[in-house]
């Protein structure tokens, strides 16, 4: 997303200072929370790996991939260093596992939530404080303290959607393609297993040649449609 905006030429340092603040809150905060809801969920289930590896932690340092966070600041999505899961210690696997990997995707869209929460409820303390709908609209559209404090949430929404929606992708080694494998035959794992080093290896290409960016943009700003305006409704801004 970094690069998006400096391409765009439409950015100033005050708007990109933000993003950049907002990413590392992700990198260091949200992105943990990920992992952790992965060893989390593996744990209840009867899978201790996580736990016996030191990864059934919020501590960020557990779980930082510096490629995957120079993604995250660069593009808008990436990774950490997966959670460790031994699906043998699951009484269903496929099922468990299924569980385990959704556990990722659903921190992020909480996370947006809250941000979505937090964002327009400060939207409606201005609102509310203020003498009259045209002060309020000067306050929120106007650069300064509330402006970027704003987009400072609003961009925390975007990255959690991106890494939502980007993890959701049933392509190996992503979340999504360990849920896919709870609805499909043995033979078709197998074969989706045996190859899984080159289809991740094509797939990195095409993220890293923006392809995979402009397909998923559509879908994250819908979601990022549907989430704001569920985060309004407390406020009555809708």
């Amino acid at each position: 997303m970094l690069i998006s905006m400096i391409q765009s030429g439409n950015v100033n340092i005050f708007s990109v200072i933000v993003y950049i603040i907002s990413s590392l809150m992700v990198i260091f905060l949200v992105m943990p929370l990920h992992e952790w809801a992965h060893g989390f969920v593996a744990y209840k289930l009867g899978d201790r790996t996580a736990k016996y590896q030191g990864r059934l932690t919020l501590n960020p340092l557990a779980h930082i991939d510096y490629m995957g966070a120079a993604m995250i600041l660069l593009i808008g999505f990436g990774w950490a260093k997966p959670v460790p899961v031994d699906p043998r210690y699951f009484k269903k696997p496929k099922r468990d596992m299924a569980l385990t990997a959704l556990a990722g995707p659903v921190s992020n869209l909480l996370a947006a939530t809250v941000a979505g929460l937090l964002m327009n409820g400060i939207i409606f303390i201005v609102i509310k404080t203020s003498p009259s709908i045209y002060d309020a609209y000067a306050v929120l559209r106007t650069p300064g303290v509330v402006y970027y404090i704003l987009m400072f949430f609003q961009y925390l929404m975007l990255i959690n959607i991106s890494l939502a929606v980007f993890n959701f992708i049933p392509i190996p080694p992503l979340d999504g393609s360990k849920i896919l494998m709870a609805f499909l035959p043995n033979k078709w794992i197998y074969i989706i297993n045996q190859y899984q080093t080159y289809i991740s290896m094509g797939f990195f290409i095409l993220v890293m040649m923006g392809a995979v960016g402009n397909i998923l943009s559509p879908v994250q700003w819908k979601l990022y449609d549907i989430i704001d305006w569920l985060t309004a409704l407390p406020f009555g801004l809708v």
